[in-house]
């Protein structure tokens, strides 16, 4: 069965995807259309490029996250580093380490650019701060006067991920691309259109509060800078989702992690796998593609 599917932002709690991911797959759904915002983008772009959901859930569970709270270079001086991390590169942690581990993934079955999947297979969300606008991989790279074909799909994924302040952002053309969670960090609509669908499209939602971090001092500006953003991204989780776009979506309940808190022991990070698939079980159980297109996509009647 064809399905798309929707991955939602949401930092290191996107493990939870894995689970439902494996067991919708087992279910029997094929993905035709993917997309993703954030973290959501990463695990958006391995499916597009041909992995298995068992496949991602093997390789994920092997990156080490902890490795992406690392500093480098001057970012390592005591005190200092992370105000000049912001000063120079508008960001304390460094990417790099997630965009290799990509390329060596998509490298091995020979999907490294947008050019290497079928048209609309893939679509990643990111935000333009200079521009003030939403940015959708790789339809709007032509307005940077930049070859869709020959832009990397690692590359793409990254400037979704690119929490502010916490990442160094990267430019397209001058322009600053960050993490597309802060504009739209659950892009359920992205393809939609007026016409009946042909097969569904799921979303995969990480709502529900993150663990409590309250009782954490603020330890100056900087600290407040980066606590400004994980609560923004956050917030995201409790914002309303109408009727329609909540029948499609699994809902990921009792995640009790934060969004930029990478040192999970294996356990912990089993347990949000099996939470992922502990809500597709139970979204399948009630789940009817004809039920969902009866109530909020019926045909039109064409006007004689």
């Amino acid at each position: 069965m064809k399905a798309d599917a929707v991955f939602e932002g949401g930092g290191i709690k996107g493990l939870a995807f894995l689970g439902a991911i494996e067991r919708m797959e087992e279910a029997g759904y094929q993905w035709e259309r993917i997309a993703g915002t954030s973290a959501g983008s990463i695990i958006a772009t391995m499916l597009a490029a041909g992995f298995t959901g068992k496949e991602v859930s093997r390789l994920f569970l092997q990156f080490p996250f902890d490795q992406l709270e690392r500093r480098k270079g001057i970012c390592r001086i005591p005190y200092l580093g992370p105000w000049a991390g912001l000063t120079l590169y508008n960001g304390i942690y460094n990417l790099c380490t997630l965009e290799d581990w990509l390329n060596a993934h998509l490298r091995q079955i020979g999907k490294m650019t947008f050019g290497d999947l079928p048209k609309d297979r893939l679509k990643i969300v990111a935000a333009d701060v200079t521009q003030n606008r939403m940015c959708i991989l790789p339809d709007d790279l032509p307005q940077y006067g930049i070859n869709p074909a020959t832009f990397p799909l690692a590359r793409a994924a990254r400037l979704s991920c690119s929490i502010p302040f916490f990442f160094r952002p990267l430019c397209l053309q001058g322009n600053v691309i960050v993490d597309g969670a802060i504009l739209s960090n659950y892009p359920i609509w992205i393809f939609d259109d007026k016409d009946q669908p042909r097969w569904p499209t799921f979303g995969f939602r990480l709502p529900g509060k993150s663990k409590d971090r309250t009782t954490s001092r603020l330890k100056g500006p900087l600290h407040l800078a980066v606590e400004l953003v994980r609560t923004m991204m956050d917030g995201h989780d409790n914002r309303y989702i109408d009727k329609h776009s909540a029948a499609r979506t699994i809902f990921i309940e009792g995640i009790e992690v934060g969004v930029t808190q990478f040192k999970l022991s294996t356990e912990e990070k089993q347990k949000l796998v099996a939470l992922g698939r502990q809500s597709a079980e139970h979204f399948l159980a009630k789940w009817s593609f004809e039920q969902y297109i009866k109530m909020y996509r019926p045909r039109k009647k064409k006007m004689i």
